[in-house]
């Protein structure tokens, strides 16, 4: 049995439709509806609950809560995935590099474009395929999105084509 964890930060992919507002706002989390429409045999996803924020609201300040967290959970050194908004989501995934740089297990950021449960939302495949990347990375971070992975050093979010891509300093 694999353990995985999953922290949920926030961003898009948490993002509800209120009512009472008219908008699209982080109201609560909606993660463990949408694992229970998975198949994960021979895997336990453990959920933490963390925080729900857009991610242009993020702070160091929750930038820091992440990583305790992280450090708590690598005593056991499981994969984890941290559901986070696009905004600011490298710029996170960065800070935990510095500050964990010795990793003994993969740790994948993945958010979304559109919030899941949205028609079109890109959230269950992200969740889906970092789940699996969760299985077969090597320890580092990493950001997970649109069948692709980036190791964190070498991606940036192009705004213009709503997608990531690899910056100019990916060496191979």
């Amino acid at each position: 049995m694999t353990v995985i964890y999953l922290i949920t930060a926030g961003g898009t992919i948490e993002k509800a439709y209120s009512e009472q507002t008219g908008t699209v706002q982080n109201l609560d989390n909606k993660i463990d509806r949408h694992l229970s429409r998975l198949r994960l045999p021979d895997s336990e996803v453990e959920v933490i609950l963390l925080m729900n924020k857009d991610s242009l609201e993020m702070t160091d300040g929750d930038r820091k809560n992440i990583l305790e967290k992280i450090r708590e959970l690598l005593i056991h050194p499981f994969p984890i995935v941290i559901t986070h908004g696009t905004d600011t989501m490298v710029e996170t995934g960065l800070y935990l590099k510095r500050a964990l740089p010795q990793l003994t297990a993969p740790i994948i950021l993945t958010g979304a474009m559109t919030p899941l449960g949205f028609e079109g939302s890109d959230g269950l495949q992200n969740l889906t395929e970092s789940l699996f990347a969760a299985r077969i990375l090597d320890a580092g971070i990493y950001v997970v999105m649109h069948n692709q992975v980036f190791s964190i050093d070498c991606v940036r979010k192009d705004q213009k084509l709503a997608r990531f891509v690899l910056t100019s300093n990916w060496t191979s």
